[in-house]
């Protein structure tokens, strides 16, 4: 009996042992199938992003719906994806809570979902690492500006470009002068915390010094309370600082009204009745720059223009006789301040400007002949 059992046992084993190996191959097979999803904290952001990548095998399903849920929570679909696709950026999530993820094939086909990715939290970056250049950028223009300031401190002066519209500023007030005729400053239509704003009422203490030495009638039209004030104390300041204390009026700084046409209506009409000799439009305009300076030009005034808005300096370009352009108009008020530090300023952002000309001619010849490393540091997501 015992030989007829082991002879059983024998004939049963090899049965047995092909069972268990097929049974063996089919859970391997199942659990190849299931490949896995990596989730991770988008890199470099201010958080509320993760980050998923994955490896599908072959054959890849037509599209995976992407589904989501809070640690320990139930799945819910975030988005469609093409099948051959392999990453994706969620941004729809909360900072600081943890999420699972999995893709799930569509047509459904379980053997080809991935595994449940490992919880992760989108958290906050402190340090943004794609922005090194501008970092570098930035300690360059801040090195050399304290540098120059200090230089102009200490009695550097250094020659800058001629500014045509700033040479004429005392030609168009001598022009008044001879003519026994006013001057009219109209110093934009902004308020006096626009650094456009605050820039005219530097030049305006310039136009105030030559009208008072040459006593020549001025007057500042202002739509603007804040302005008003500020531009009456640097016209009695700049008369004061010439000794013609006694020539300065009240009535030369005059609030309008803050309406912008309403201001614009009664500019025109100082024009027309006071016919000044010179114009200086310096500040910020939007849609009444050409209505102000057609006007000057018909009452025969020459007139200077200076702004900041792009989108108004060709009114002004044929308008008025002299135009100062873009940052020629900042530049002007650091030249008339003779301010260290404005002057320090100006002399540093021109020798940024040429660093990074250089920076561009340099990385476009390198990148022809195939070299891609500067052009790749400077660029930016």
């Amino acid at each position: 009996m015992l030989g007829v059992e082991r002879g059983k046992a024998g004939v049963h084993l090899p049965a047995a042992v092909s069972f268990a190996t097929c049974l063996c191959s089919l859970l391997l097979a199942l659990h190849v199938a299931a490949f896995p999803l990596k989730a991770s904290d988008t890199p470099n952001d201010g958080g509320g992003s993760i980050t998923l990548e994955w490896t599908a095998p072959q054959p890849v399903a037509k599209e995976w719906i992407l589904v989501r849920r809070e640690r320990g929570g139930t799945f819910a679909p975030v988005t469609t994806i093409e099948g051959t696709v392999h990453s994706f950026r969620d941004g729809a999530v909360q900072t600081g809570v943890a999420y699972e993820y999995q893709l799930v094939a569509q047509p459904t086909d379980p053997q080809l979902d991935s595994e449940v990715s490992a919880p992760t939290r989108a958290v906050a970056a402190w340090f943004d690492r794609t922005k090194v250049n501008v970092l570098v950028v930035a300690a360059i223009f801040f090195f050399l500006l304290f540098f120059y300031i200090r230089q102009a401190e200490s009695g550097v002066r250094w020659s800058f470009r001629k500014i045509p519209g700033l040479a004429a500023i005392e030609e168009a007030i001598g022009r008044a002068t001879e003519m026994g005729r006013g001057i009219l400053y109209v110093p934009g239509v902004q308020e006096i915390d626009d650094i456009q704003t605050i820039a005219s009422m530097i030049l305006l203490t310039k136009v105030s010094r030559m009208a008072a030495k040459y006593e020549t009638n001025l007057l500042v039209p202002t739509n603007s309370p804040g302005v008003y004030t500020v531009a009456e104390e640097v016209v009695k300041s700049a008369y004061g600082d010439v000794g013609r204390s006694d020539a300065y009026r009240s009535d030369q700084v005059r609030y309008i009204t803050s309406e912008q046409f309403a201001y614009v209506a009664a500019v025109n009409g100082i024009m027309l009745r006071e016919r000044p000799a010179a114009n200086f439009l310096l500040g910020a305009f939007f849609a009444e720059s050409l209505l102000l300076a057609e006007t000057g030009h018909s009452v025969g005034a020459i007139q200077i223009a200076g702004t900041a808005n792009v989108h108004q300096m060709p009114f002004f370009v044929v308008a008025c006789d002299y135009t100062l352009i873009g940052e020629e108009y900042y530049a002007a008020s650091a030249l008339l301040s003779n301010d260290a530090r404005l002057l320090g300023s100006l002399k540093a952002s021109d020798t940024v400007k040429i660093f990074l000309i250089t920076v561009i001619v340099v990385g476009s010849l390198l990148l022809t002949f195939g070299q891609s490393w500067l052009t790749g540091f400077f660029s930016t997501q």
